[in-house]
């Protein structure tokens, strides 16, 4: 997890990664339509025909061959913890407090935004998150993570069931696979987003901006165009309240009393009988 900064990153001499461009193709077929649910009669030839196409087109397994790591501090509930089921699965190794790695950290504290150019660090080095919950940040011995590589994530939204809908917030899987997308390593992102429901959601959300982060080169260039990205976000709001305010007829502040109610309001008080507030007061 790890949310943007203000300060301008330093410049990078690495050249920028090849990777892959537009939607994942294993991505594709799983948001396709499903198959026909026709049942087609079938001779034993046949059959064992249709047996051997199917063998054919299977995918292979990905394997992730670069170190996936991260440091856990049990934050959080072990049943939602997307860090501890990646642990479980066998995706990712857990490190000790203190201990160094040499590939990228995605954390809150980097001062760098991720890049292409350091798909370099992680194809040799690997990628490593620091799992802890965004409400205990400062219980977090920072100190104690070593690494050269410390950074941060550009403007991406979470799609994971606690902060779904939420910008900067997203879990320890997420940011992992955030960073993978972003140097080229489509395929490792998938592998640990396959391990839970509500994966695939996370491309398909931030697929605009995944792209746009891909098209830059430098640190520089990323964070550049987060600021363009939440620059137009921010123009599309304000174009959207003006069209429902032009849509609506008026663009009053709905807090204001309606005049009519207060007529209502009057008048009815010059009905009420003299003698009733008398009443009432006893």
């Amino acid at each position: 997890m790890a949310k943007g900064s203000k300060q301008g990153p330093s410049k990078s001499s690495h050249k920028r990664g090849a990777g892959h461009k537009g939607r994942p193709s294993r991505w594709k077929a799983s948001l396709s339509e499903g198959r026909s649910s026709d049942v087609v009669q079938m001779s034993p030839e046949n059959a064992e025909e249709e047996g051997d196409e199917e063998t054919g087109d299977e995918v292979p397994e990905v394997k992730i061959k670069v170190p996936v790591a991260m440091w856990d501090f049990d934050h959080c509930d072990p049943r939602r913890c997307s860090g501890k089921k990646l642990s479980r699965l066998g995706l990712i190794k857990e490190l000790r407090v203190g201990s160094r790695f040499r590939g990228v950290v995605v954390s809150p504290k980097g001062t760098r935004v991720i890049s292409p150019s350091d798909r370099e660090i992680i194809e040799n080095n690997g990628l490593a998150v620091v799992e802890c919950s965004w409400a205990r940040l400062e219980d977090v011995p920072f100190n104690k993570i070593a690494s050269p590589n410390e950074r941060l994530l550009p403007y991406l939204m979470a799609t994971n069931p606690t902060n779904y809908g939420k910008p900067w917030r997203l879990n320890c899987v997420e940011a992992l696979a955030a960073a993978f997308y972003i140097t080229g390593f489509d395929e490792y992102a998938e592998k640990l987003l396959d391990g839970f429901g509500w994966g695939a959601s996370f491309y398909k959300v931030n697929e605009l901006y995944i792209k746009r982060y891909r098209e830059c080169t430098t640190a520089e260039e990323v964070f550049a165009m987060q600021d363009t990205i939440i620059a137009d976000l921010e123009k599309q709001y304000e174009e959207s309240r003006k069209t429902k305010e032009t849509r609506n007829g008026s663009s009053e502040d709905l807090l204001v009393a309606n005049p009519n109610h207060q007529r209502l309001s009057d008048s009815e008080d010059d009905d009420v009988p003299e003698s009733s507030s008398d009443e009432e007061e006893e």
